[in-house]
This record gives structure tokens, sequence and C-alpha cells, in this order.
């Protein structure tokens, strides 16, 4: 046991110099997690659309008109551009000076007071996605709730008490409560899953290029024969650096970060700390395997660097899994952030717990041995090579 814990510390302090005297590990490990932290923490740091400018063509000129147009000022997501008729304002969303207009026709009051359909046109650039969907929420709302208020008053006149003419004009009423992310912004959303996929690759990019440099200079044999001869305490050995450098950057994004950011975290601490864990468990041999692959520390670099996107594409947060076309389902299930971001986002957004989502956190664990029997197999093969061509 005695000489099993002398070879894990001597592979933990060569992993140790060994990025301290590498520029592109020690950038990549030291630097690029706050760095990038921040720097895309900082696009959504408002979370939500606010004040989007909206043309507005009012060819009614009547009281309902005037106070729907006061309304959409008191609208946090909008901001009201006057234009003087129907083609100035589409003039203005055509040359991108607001991201869409709102047309209310002639006549528009005496048809509702006759209890007669009124339409207004509302239209938004869909190029963005953000503005133009925030829009749309916010005016349908708004239009909903005067069209019924004008209702109430017309019931009201008929001679129905304040109580019977709100049962005509709403006899459903939609109590409607968005539950977690009560704002639904995207902002929210995003950036829980954009931290956890910041520490992933650059776990990944480092354990990548770390095998690929011992691959590249000829010394798996002797890293090998620093861990005793055994495959697993290598591994292990080398892999301890970045479980506690990575474990130390997942507390850091969870106090600092989400506090610096304001995303809500709802779980149990101890629960996320575990799955943090597990994760890396998965991640440390996945990397291992993987940069036993590359020729070279640069080519290592490049390829996990161009697999960020597609890894988060196709890893069920930012599109459902099961959307996803079939193949596509199946790499997915083999790539640890898919079972990882599904407990994770139940955990950190839902207030969830490990044992919760039990099934996904055994098919972690089902990964996690699979990319284990991997590296040791890319280790072996690297060893005996090496070994081969220096005898």
């Amino acid at each position: 046991m005695r000489d099993f814990f002398r070879q894990i510390g001597r592979l933990f302090l060569r992993e140790v110099k060994l990025v301290a005297t590498n520029h592109s590990l020690l950038l990549t490990l030291l630097l690029a997690p706050v760095v990038y932290a921040f720097f895309y923490g900082s696009i959504y740091q408002y979370k939500v659309e606010e004040k989007v400018l909206l043309a507005v063509a009012d060819d009614d000129k009547s009281e309902l008109s005037r106070a729907f147009i006061q309304q959409m000022n008191h609208l946090q997501t909008v901001s009201v551009e006057m234009a003087g008729d129907l083609p100035d304002a589409q003039e203005k969303m055509y040359y991108g000076h607001c991201m869409g207009y709102i047309y209310l026709p002639a006549g528009l009051q005496k048809k509702i007071l006759a209890l007669q359909q009124g339409d207004i046109v509302l239209a938004v650039n869909g190029a963005r996605f953000l503005p133009s969907s925030e829009l749309a929420g916010s005016l349908t709302t708004l239009a909903l709730t005067v069209g019924a208020g004008v209702r109430l008053k017309y019931n009201e006149a008929q001679g129905l008490n304040t109580k019977m003419a709100m049962q005509e004009t709403q006899p459903v009423n939609l109590d409607y409560r968005p539950l977690y992310n009560t704002r639904l912004s995207y902002g929210a959303f995003l950036l829980p899953g954009i931290l956890a996929l910041i520490l992933q690759q650059i776990l990944l990019i480092g354990t990548c290029e770390s095998v690929a440099y011992e691959k590249e200079t000829g010394n798996v044999p002797l890293v090998v024969q620093m861990g005793g001869g055994s495959l697993s305490v290598t591994l292990w050995g080398k892999g301890l650096f970045y479980m506690l450098l990575f474990l130390c950057y997942a507390f850091f994004f969870l106090t600092v970060n989400f506090s610096t950011l304001e995303v809500p975290f709802r779980g149990h601490p101890g629960d996320v700390a575990l799955l943090f864990v597990l994760f890396f468990f998965t991640l440390i041999p996945m990397g291992f395997w993987l940069g036993s692959m590359f020729p070279n520390q640069l080519v290592a670099a490049q390829m996990m660097v161009f697999s960020t996107y597609p890894i988060f594409l196709i890893a069920g947060y930012a599109w459902p899994y099961d959307s996803l076309p079939l193949p596509l389902q199946w790499v997915s299930s083999m790539v640890p952030t898919t079972p990882f971001m599904r407990v994770y986002q139940s955990i950190v957004q839902s207030g969830g717990t490990l044992k919760d989502n039990y099934a996904t956190v055994l098919h972690l664990l089902a990964l996690s041995a699979f990319y284990t029997l991997l590296a040791l197999l890319g280790l072996r093969r690297l060893y005996k090579r090496q070994q081969s061509i220096s005898l």
C-alpha cells in the first residue's frame, strides 16, 4: 500500500512539473477556464432581451389605440418608435432600424366596441430569434389583456356586476406559472450548461494533450515504470492532478460564477459535488484514450477544440435528445455529456437529487467503466509499441 501511494505521488508531481513547463498545457489548464467562464457568462449576464425597438403605425388614432400604445411603452421588452404610416413602419423594419412593427388599422375601436373582430398586424424580424420571440410573446399577451378589458366594460354596460362581467369575459381563466426559470430567460437556461461544458472541454483538451505529448516524446514506458508497471496506477496517478484541479474549478464556478452572473442554484451542493466527481472519473479516462490515438500534442488540441460544438449540440441540452435522428441518439448516448447534463440540469435548475435521476447516474457509471477500459487498452498499446522500439 505504501508503494502504491508513493507511485501515485510520483506520477502526480511529474504531471504538475509537465504542466508547469509545457506552455500549451499551462495556458489551457490555468488560464482558459477562468477567461472563458467570465467571457461567455458576460454575454448572457442580463439574460433577457429588454427594450427591443418596435415601430408603431396607428391609423385608428382612437382612445383604444392610444391606450394600447401607452401599455406597450410600459412593457420591459418593448421600446416604441412611432411611424408615420404603415409603409414607414415597414421600411424601419426592412432597414434594421427596428426589430418589427405593429399596425393598428382604422376603425379598430369601433369594431371592438361593436363586438366584432378587430385585427392588429404584428410583424417581427425572425432573423434574430430572441428579440422576435420576446416581442411576439409580450404583445400577444397585451392584446389579449386589452381585448378582455374592452369586453369587460361592455358587459358592465349591459347591467352585469363586475364579477359576472368578468366571468362572461373570461369563462376559462388560465393560471400560467412558469416554474424554475420564472422569467423564461435564455441566459438563465444556457449559462449553467455553458459553464459545465467549459470544464468538460478544457479537461478533455488537457488530458488529450498530456497523453499525446507522452506519446510524441516516447515517454510512455517511463511513465508506466513510475507507476510500478501498473497501467491503472499510471492512469490515475496522472489523472489525480486533473481531478483535483477541476474539482477546484467546479467549486469556483458554482460559487463565484453563479453568484456573479446571478444564476439560480436550487439543488443540494453535496449532490452536485458527487456528480462532478463521477463526471470527471468518466472524462479523464476518455481524454487519455483519445489522446493515445493522436500523433502529437498539436493535433490533439486542434481536434478536441473542434469537437466542442458537436458535443454540445448532440448532448440533449441545446436541442431535445428525443428529437435527434436515431443514429445521433446512439452517438449521444456514448458521450458523457448527455447523462451528466440531464442530472446536472435537474439538480441545479429544478432542485432534484441524485436519487431522482438514478437511472441516468447508472448510465454515467457505465460510461466511466467503459472509457476506463479503453484508456487502459490505449496505454497498453502505446507502452508495448514504444518499449519494443526502445529495445
